[in-house]
């Protein structure tokens, strides 16, 4: 009960920070989501809890997804198919992750969205305004 209250209020923060967001705001709590749903269901594969383990991957792999599409492959140049490549590597581990049951896959998913995070947290405040003046 105590922690039905803690996911729900969570929840509602989640959505109050989206809700206030500028775009790129919302990318950064998106990848920080699907990072914290991929080690949930790493600590769930390493404990054979498959219930939980099969909503977080599905919760990670939805955001992924929703990351993928959202690429402008026009403004994006290499940079943006470089991502789709990775993002599509990252999907084919946790499909097959979720079949095999082997942590490691998902470890791997995180090694390689890890630094994709990182590099999207440093950019900087004048390269965001600049971006959001030409949309």
């Amino acid at each position: 009960m105590y922690q039905k209250g803690i996911n729900q209020y969570r929840q509602v923060g989640v959505k109050d920070q989206i809700a206030t967001a500028d775009p790129h705001g919302v990318t950064q709590i998106l990848m920080q989501t699907a990072l914290e749903n991929l080690a949930v269901a790493k600590g769930c594969l390493e404990r054979n809890d498959m219930a939980n383990k099969g909503k977080s991957i599905g919760k990670a792999t939805s955001i992924i997804a929703s990351l993928k599409d959202s690429l402008d492959h026009e403004r994006g140049g290499e940079i943006a198919a470089n991502l789709d490549n990775l993002y599509a590597y990252m999907l084919e581990l946790l499909s097959e992750a979720s079949v095999s049951n082997k942590a490691e896959l998902v470890a791997d998913v995180m090694d390689i969205f890890l630094p994709i995070k990182s590099a999207w947290d440093q950019i900087p405040e004048s390269a965001k305004q600049d971006a959001y003046q030409r949309s």
